[in-house]
């Protein structure tokens, strides 16, 4: 069956645009993150802005595939236009992937699989899983945020300075680190994935 034409060539559109514009709020995001003094959850927008660019390249290379170069497919869709504080932010990206994880792409998937498109209908549900994983860390980040946990817990944990790697031990970053010198921005919980 030929892709040209259906739903599902539609739908990757949708899908490669959506990235595509997920991947330019992000990095707008990362940099208000920045000047409100989130490092970490700069980096955590820097990086889930790449991963999008990496699902809307899988969903055009099907494109890529059906249509000649500089053909057309007309879509109609409706994006989020938001660009705030690093709360609004965060809270915007909750329910961004939170769509696409459970409502979009398994809705796509399915019609994908009934107009005869299984590696695409695949392709959609593993990107869904990934669009849930950035759900459940951007409302982590977003508590972090709204219970004053991003910076300071209750319990004695590592922090490291992203800037020179410094390890602290207590509940509270330091307000300065003490080898470079850089902000408390720049800490994180320091967790070993090695």
């Amino acid at each position: 069956m030929s892709l040209k034409g259906t739903q599902t060539a539609k739908n990757l559109m949708i899908s490669m645009a959506g990235d595509a514009q997920a991947t330019f709020r992000y990095n707008l995001a990362a940099k208000q993150a920045k000047t409100e003094g989130y490092v970490q959850i700069r980096d955590i927008f820097e990086e889930t802005a790449r991963n999008e660019v990496e699902h809307g390249k899988r969903f055009y290379k099907f494109l890529r595939e059906a249509y000649e170069p500089g053909e057309g497919l007309n879509v109609d869709w409706d994006y989020p236009v938001t660009y705030a504080d690093t709360r609004a932010n965060l809270k915007s990206a909750v329910d961004g992937e939170h769509e696409e994880a459970h409502k979009m792409y398994p809705e796509f998937a399915d019609l994908a699989e009934k107009e005869g498109f299984p590696e695409i209908a695949y392709v959609w549900r593993e990107i869904a899983e990934v669009e849930e994983a950035h759900e459940k860390r951007f409302q982590k980040l977003l508590d972090n945020i709204e219970n004053d946990r991003v910076f300071e817990r209750e319990e004695e944990l590592l922090w490291k300075c992203n800037n020179c790697g410094y390890i602290h031990k207590g509940k509270a970053a330091p307000d300065v680190c003490p080898a470079c010198a850089h902000k408390q921005e720049y800490f994180e919980i320091f967790v070993e994935t090695y």
